[in-house]
């Protein structure tokens, strides 16, 4: 038992029955034979203990025994302590001991936010969400209630029934409807915005023959405008609502677009997606760090191989200050060409026709020159590359040029030379 309350009478005393010696309870030592009576009004940790053994070989086969019995009696639950040690505790059930989550089974669809058995279920992997922005709700915080300050609200100012529910808060916060919106105070936007939450006010209705009481709790004006976007089959309506919403980046995956189990599993102190943050050349740093474990070096070492030799075409194109988890649409053309020439080089595909149109765009000069020993490396591996290209450091590292012209668009489309550099060079 972990933080319970209770007396346990009974279940001490099957301990007892079943054969076991000895109990810790609220960390001190107590013979089953003579347990202490518990205070039911205050939680208590209850260890039940298995075995003492003495680390030595041949206990292999009591040891199998005593872990057997543990994990039975504490639900896949194991708690070692060795001498001054501090308690180490095994789990075969890929459940938190402390909060009691449970993992799945670690695979890899568990680490992509485009599966559903890893992407956030809050946003669905998409990083971020539609929120009622309250800038949008009130772009002019000079203009009172009255005035139509809450512009969702502009075509209900005028009449009565509206008029009543914005009195009966005024007279229960406390304000005037023909405050300016920024004199008002945080409690009173606040309620106004999000509402009273379960919280119960008193409204007033009144035409002229009668007079109604009723209590409910005030919705808020973002809530319910949040309520009916998410309820409506109206595409109109929907399209009504967004213009007072905005993008955010989702609150519980703050943007990582994983779910909470994904990002709780680390390597070398870092989740998926601290690493994916990182840039190409700092990934290189992070993946080529020396494994501390003989036994782990063994276990990532041809997954380490396939990591750093991908991220080396990545280096080697010229993309180092891109970070992994960069969005596609985002890149350049260039930027997006040069990922997929590396792609190609890691494929080591034979045999193929890769057009490439301006690879060097977006490329410092400086790496220039990786470029074009990447493409020759595609080259020598038996490939044909055809680059389309105005770069002069390009084309004279050409086999073959074939130059069209004279000049550019509807000007242009002859061949005006064919050849090697050094013939284009003689000219």
């Amino acid at each position: 038992m972990r933080g319970r309350k209770g007396e346990y009478k009974k279940e001490l005393q099957g301990y007892a029955k079943e054969g076991f010696v000895r109990v810790v309870i609220d960390g001190k030592t107590h013979e089953l034979s003579d347990p202490p009576a518990l205070d039911k009004k205050f939680k208590h940790d209850i260890d039940l203990q298995i075995d003492r053994i003495k680390v030595r070989p041949g206990i292999e086969r009591r040891l199998t025994d005593s872990i057997e019995t543990a994990l039975v009696h504490a639900h896949g639950l194991v708690k070692v302590v060795a001498g001054d040690e501090a308690p180490r505790f095994f789990s075969e059930t890929f459940a938190c001991i402390d909060c009691g989550i449970s993992y799945p089974e670690v695979e890899p669809r568990m680490f992509s936010f485009n599966n559903p058995h890893g992407a956030c279920p809050t946003c669905d992997g998409l990083g971020s969400k539609m929120f009622v922005d309250p800038d949008l709700l009130v772009p002019n915080p000079n203009l009172s209630l009255r005035e139509g300050a809450v512009v969702p609200w502009e075509s209900r100012v005028a009449t009565v029934l509206f008029h009543q529910v914005l009195d009966s808060l005024a007279k229960r916060y406390d304000f005037s409807i023909l405050t300016p919106w920024k004199n008002l105070s945080k409690t009173v936007q606040n309620v106004l915005l999000y509402g009273t939450g379960g919280k119960e006010i008193d409204f007033y209705y009144e035409d002229a023959k009668r007079r109604f009481r009723y209590r409910r709790p005030f919705e808020g004006v973002a809530n319910n405008l949040e309520r009916r976007y998410r309820e409506t089959s109206s595409e109109a309506m929907r399209e009504d609502i967004r213009r007072f919403m905005s993008v955010m980046p989702c609150s519980d995956c703050a943007g990582t677009r994983l779910r909470v189990e994904a990002r709780n599993i680390t390597v070398a102190d870092r989740n998926i997606a601290e690493v994916t943050a990182l840039s190409i050349k700092e990934a290189v740093a992070f993946f080529r760090r020396p494994v501390a474990r003989q036994k782990e070096e063994q276990i990532a070492a041809r997954i380490l191989r396939e990591i750093n030799e991908r991220l080396g075409f990545l280096e080697a194109v010229g993309l180092e200050y891109l970070s992994l988890d960069r969005t596609s649409g985002t890149l350049s053309g260039g930027e997006s060409q040069r990922i997929r020439l590396a792609t190609q080089i890691g494929s080591s595909l034979v045999g193929v026709l890769y057009i490439l149109d301006e690879p060097s765009i977006g490329l410092h000069q400086r790496d220039n020159e990786r470029l074009l020993s990447m493409l020759k490396r595609l080259r020598d591996l038996g490939n044909t590359v055809l680059v389309v290209e105005h770069d002069a450091e390009t084309i004279e590292q050409a086999d073959w040029i074939l130059d069209l012209g004279p000049g550019a668009g509807k000007h242009g489309g002859d061949i005006v030379f064919e050849g090697t550099p050094a013939q284009l060079s003689a000219q």
